[in-house]
C-alpha cells in the first residue's frame, strides 16, 4: 500500500513540487505538469508527452535533453486536463510545432485532441501519436484500440532523439508513428496496487497466482495462472509477443530488437535480472539480434508487484534514434551534453479568469449557483472513498478522487467569480473551467463541458426561469452525448438522459423547479442504480464487462448524488 503522503487529494501536486525540487537543474513547474529548465534551438519541434500521475518515472521524469520537451501530468491515474495540455504545450514549444504523444485512453484522447485544437487555434502546429502497444487490451485487428503501456518510452525516446537532430514536425510524427507500430507489449500482476489513502488495492491476485494482460491503471488482467519461475515467466512473455510481429518483420532472420523488461513497481530489480536473462536467452535462441536493452521500472503502477516485456523491432534509423543521447530525471544515455538554463523570466503568472459583470438579477442568481456547487462539493466528500469503491470493481478506482479534485476546483472558482460580480452564466462556465482543469480524465471534460453549456444558456443579464433551467439542462446534456456515449453503455449517460426527459417533461406540464427538478432527481437515481445491470461499453472497464455486472456505474451514481445535492438548494427559500 502507500504508506507515504498528507492530504490524499493533494498527492499529485505535492509529488510535482517535490519532482521539480529535486531536478531543477532539468525540470521547472509550470501549469500542469513540467517543461525543461534547459533551452533549446529555436524551430525545433517540442514533443510533449503526458498522463495521469502513478507512473515514474513516466511522465515527468522523460522530460529532458533527447526526450520531452514537456509533460502534462494529470491526477493519480487520470488524464492532465485539456487546458493542462495546452499550458505545459505552450511552456515547451519554441517554434517549430507540438508532437502530443500519450498512451490510448479514453480520457487522455479526449483531454489530448482538446488541447491540440486549442493550441490550432492559437497558431501552433501540432501533430498527435498515441502509443498502442498492449496487446492484452484488444485484438490484432483492431490494433487502434490497445492501450499504451511501457512501449510509451519506445515512442518518446525515438522521437525525441528526432526533435533533438533537428527534423521537422512531419519527419518526427512520421518517426513516432513508426515507433509505435513496431512496439508490442504484454505484462502479469502478481499484487493490485493501492492509491494515497485507500485501505485496500484496486484489485486482488490470489496467493500463488498472477494475473495475465494486466493494464497499469489497476485494471485486472484478462486471465490468470500459477506464479512460474522465472525462466517459465520469460517463456511466457516472450511467446507471446513473438506470437505476434508488426508487418515486414521476421522473428527468425537475425531481426534486430530492443526488449524492455520493466517493474510495475514492486519487483525488484534482482528479479527482474534473473527474469531478463531468461528473456536474452529465449530470443537469442529465436535468431534475433538483441540491442541495447533495458531493465528497470519506466512506467509503473504505484506499488503494484508486476512484470511487462516490450519488443520493440528496430529499422537501421530507429536503432540510431534510440541508441542517441539522453538525459532526463530518470532516463540517460550516452555521453554528457552541455545545456544552457532557461532565463529566470520564463515561468508565466497565473492568469486570473475573467469574469462577465452581470445584472443585479443575474448576480443574485449566481449567489445560488454558488450555493449549489458548494453543496455538490460537499456531497462529493462525502461519497468519494465508495466512488471510488465502485470504480475499482472494473475501472481504475480514481473516480471519486478525480471528482473531488473537479468539486473543489469549481467552487473556489465559482465563491470567486461570485465575489467580482459576475453572473449565474459566466459562474458556471468558470466553474467548469476550473473542474475540467483540476480533475482531469474523461469525467473532467464532461463535466466542464455540461457546465459550460449550462452557463452558456443561462447567461448574465436575468433570473433564470424554470424553462430557461430546462434548457440549458438539455444543452448540458447534448454536450456530455456528444462524447460518444449513449444510453446503455453504462456511463453518466444512463442517468443523465431521464433526468432531462423527466425535467423537460414536468417544465412542460406546469410544474414549477422545485418540483420538477425532484422528479428529474429521483429519475436518474433510479437510473443510476439500474446501471448495476448493464455490461460497460466505454472506457477501460470495457476489458472487463463482465466483472462490471452487479455494480452501478460510478460516473452515474455521482450524477445523480448531484442532482440531489443541487436539489436541496433549490428547495431553500432564495
Amino acid at each position: 500500500m502507500t504508506r507515504l503522503f498528507n492530504d490524499p487529494a493533494d498527492f499529485a501536486d505535492e509529488m510535482v513540487d517535490g519532482f521539480v525540487a529535486a531536478n531543477q537543474a532539468r525540470v521547472r513547474k509550470v501549469h500542469g505538469g513540467v517543461a525543461r529548465s534547459t533551452t533549446s534551438p529555436e524551430g525545433t519541434v517540442a514533443l510533449v508527452v503526458g498522463g495521469g500521475s502513478g507512473h515514474y518515472p513516466a511522465f515527468g521524469g522523460l522530460v529532458g535533453h533527447g526526450l520531452a520537451a514537456g509533460a502534462a501530468m494529470g491526477n493519480l491515474f487520470a488524464s492532465p486536463s485539456a487546458q493542462q495540455v495546452a499550458a505545459v504545450a505552450k511552456a515547451s514549444e519554441h517554434g517549430g510545432g507540438v508532437l502530443l504523444s500519450y498512451g490510448n485512453y479514453a480520457g487522455d484522447v479526449l483531454n489530448f485532441d482538446a488541447a491540440a485544437r486549442a493550441l490550432a487555434d492559437s497558431g501552433i502546429d501540432v501533430r498527435t501519436v498515441r502509443v498502442t502497444d498492449d496487446v492484452a487490451s484488444a485484438p490484432s485487428a483492431e490494433a487502434h484500440k490497445r492501450r499504451g503501456i511501457a512501449g510509451d518510452l519506445c515512442v518518446f525516446k525515438v522521437a525525441g532523439a528526432a526533435a533533438e537532430r533537428g527534423d521537422d514536425l512531419d519527419t518526427v510524427t512520421a518517426i513516432a508513428t513508426r515507433a509505435n507500430d513496431r512496439t508490442r507489449s504484454f505484462g502479469v500482476a502478481f499484487s493490485g496496487c493501492s492509491l494515497p489513502g485507500a485501505d485496500e488495492p484496486l484489485f486482488t491476485v490470489p496467493e500463488g497466482r498472477m494475473a495475465i494482460g494486466m493494464g497499469i491503471h489497476g485494471e485486472r488482467g484478462i486471465a490468470e495462472a500459477d506464479v512460474p519461475t522465472a525462466s517459465g515467466l520469460a517463456d511466457l512473455l516472450v511467446d507471446k509477443l513473438l506470437t505476434e510481429l508488426p508487418e515486414g518483420v521476421e522473428a527468425h532472420a537475425g531481426q534486430r530488437v530492443v526488449p524492455i523488461l520493466n517493474g510495475l513497481g514492486s519487483v525488484k530489480y534482482e528479479e527482474l535480472f534473473v527474469v531478463f536473462g531468461a528473456v536474452q536467452r529465449k530470443l537469442t535462441d529465436a535468431g534475433v539480434v538483441v540491442v541495447e536493452p533495458e531493465v528497470g521500472e519506466l512506467v509503473t503502477s504505484f506499488d503494484m508487484a508486476g512484470v511487462s516485456l516490450t519488443l520493440f523491432w528496430l529499422d537501421d534509423e530507429l536503432e540510431q534514434l534510440w541508441a542517441a543521447p539522453a538525459d532526463s530525471p530518470a532516463y540517460r544515455k550516452g555521453g554528457a551534453v552541455p545545456q544552457q538554463p532557461v532565463a529566470a523570466d520564463v515561468l508565466a503568472a497565473d492568469v486570473q479568469a475573467l469574469v462577465t459583470v452581470g445584472s443585479e438579477a443575474s448576480q443574485a442568481s449566481a449567489v445560488r449557483v454558488a450555493a449549489a456547487i458548494a453543496a455538490i462539493r460537499t456531497t462529493i466528500d462525502d461519497h468519494a472513498d465508495e466512488l471510488g469503491r465502485i470504480d475499482a470493481v472494473a475501472g481504475d478506482g480514481d473516480h471519486g478522487i478525480g471528482m473531488q479534485r473537479g468539486a473543489t476546483a469549481a467552487d473556489r472558482a465559482a465563491a470567486d467569480a461570485v465575489t467580482r460580480g459576475a453572473g449565474a452564466g459566466s459562474v458556471l462556465a468558470i466553474a467548469g473551467d476550473a473542474w475540467s482543469d483540476k480533475a482531469g480524465g474523461t469525467s473532467g471534460a464532461i463535466w466542464g463541458a455540461a457546465l459550460e453549456a449550462l452557463g452558456r444558456v443561462v447567461g448574465d443579464d436575468e433570473r433564470p426561469s424554470a424553462a430557461t433551467v430546462q434548457s440549458a439542462v438539455h444543452a448540458a446534456t447534448e454536450a456530455v452525448l456528444a462524447f460518444g456515449a449513449v444510453p446503455g453503455d453504462k456511463t453518466m449517460v444512463d442517468a443523465i438522459v431521464p433526468f432531462d426527459q423527466v425535467l423537460t417533461d414536468c417544465v412542460a406540464a406546469g410544474d414549477d423547479l422545485i418540483r420538477a427538478w425532484a422528479a428529474a432527481s429521483a429519475a436518474a437515481t433510479a437510473a443510476a442504480d439500474a446501471t448495476a445491470e448493464l455490461l460497460p461499453k466505454m472506457g477501460r472497464a470495457r476489458t472487463h464487462g463482465e466483472d462490471a455486472v452487479g455494480t452501478p456505474d460510478a460516473g452515474a451514481v455521482s450524477f445523480a448524488l448531484i442532482t440531489a445535492a443541487v436539489l436541496s438548494t433549490v428547495s431553500v427559500p432564495a
